[in-house]
Parts: structure tokens; sequence; C-alpha cells
């Protein structure tokens, strides 16, 4: 997916929210590799400015994770990089909506 086996920014989003929350989003167009076979690398993030992970799906080593303030999931089964990117967004909102600090229904 990346140009030339070079690294490509596909996004690169960090959101502070007043409730002392943030939203991290970085998703790369890196060379296919074993490790990256669809070519994209990813980190979800979102969780306290304290380092505290409400939800996180990642990529990162190569292993496509799950990661909740509990720790990794273990049971998580990759659906795909676009049910990946809904899963997120949901989780995002439901824990804005639990906390009171609602994004109207967008993507924060």
């Amino acid at each position: 997916m990346a140009p030339d086996g070079g690294v490509r920014v596909l996004e690169d989003t960090k959101r502070h929210f007043e409730d002392g929350t943030v939203l991290r989003v970085r998703v790369l167009a890196v060379p296919n590799s074993e490790k990256f076979p669809d070519g994209v690398k990813y980190r979800l993030h979102y969780g306290t400015e304290h380092g505290t992970t409400h939800v996180r799906y990642d990529n990162s080593h190569g292993e496509h994770e799950r990661h909740t303030p509990d720790g990794r999931d273990e049971e998580y089964e990759f659906p795909g990089y676009d049910e990946v990117q809904e899963r997120f967004w949901a989780e995002v909102e439901r824990f804005r909506d639990r906390s009171g600090a609602t994004t109207g229904g967008q993507q924060p």
C-alpha cells in the first residue's frame, strides 16, 4: 500500500477533551511484509491523559490486538480493518455517553 517501499501517513489525529480523556488515531500505509501483510499499521486509542486505556485497537507488533481497562482482550479476533474502525468509534461513543461527554453522534 505504501509507495516505493516507504511509509505514508493516512491519518494522524490527536484530540484532548475537557473531561481529561484523549483520542489518538494513527494509521500508516507501510510496505507489505510478513508483519503487515495488508500494508497497514494502525493504532486507535481512547483513554485518559494519565495513561488509562478505555479502548485501543492496534497491530503495532504485527498482531491485531484489542485492549480495554482490564488489559489485552485475549478473546479478540480481527474482523477486518473496516469493522475495527466501526467498533472503535462505537466504543468511544459508549464511553463518552456514560461519562456525559457525548459527541452528538459524530466522530470526535
